[in-house]
């Protein structure tokens, strides 16, 4: 599914997948591509997961620092199927 998320004044267009296993872990992720610059310049990226059944998942936010922290197998699995869900779509968006 796409949609169009705002970070700040910028619009990224973005994609959902879930992953299921034991657990359902829904990734959505997208950018506006290089800019050439700093966020000043109006590039923009957004990465977000959800829990959608099952998960034992805890995110952990400190000043400049984000910790996801995942129990189970089934976990990792929908994790590294997420993480590379992620890596392709921001390549493809930036080509």
């Amino acid at each position: 599914m796409k949609q169009e998320r705002f970070i700040g004044n910028q619009g990224v267009v973005t994609e959902t997948r879930e992953f299921s296993s034991c657990n359902i872990l829904e990734c959505e992720v997208g950018t506006n591509g290089y800019h050439g610059g700093d966020s000043g310049h109006g590039s923009r990226t957004y990465f977000r997961l959800k829990d959608l059944s099952s998960t034992d998942i805890d995110i952990v936010s400190h000043e400049k620092e984000v910790e996801i922290r995942l129990g189970g197998d089934c976990e990792l699995t929908t994790f590294i199927e997420a993480l590379e869900f992620a890596v392709e779509t921001l390549k493809k968006q930036t080509s």
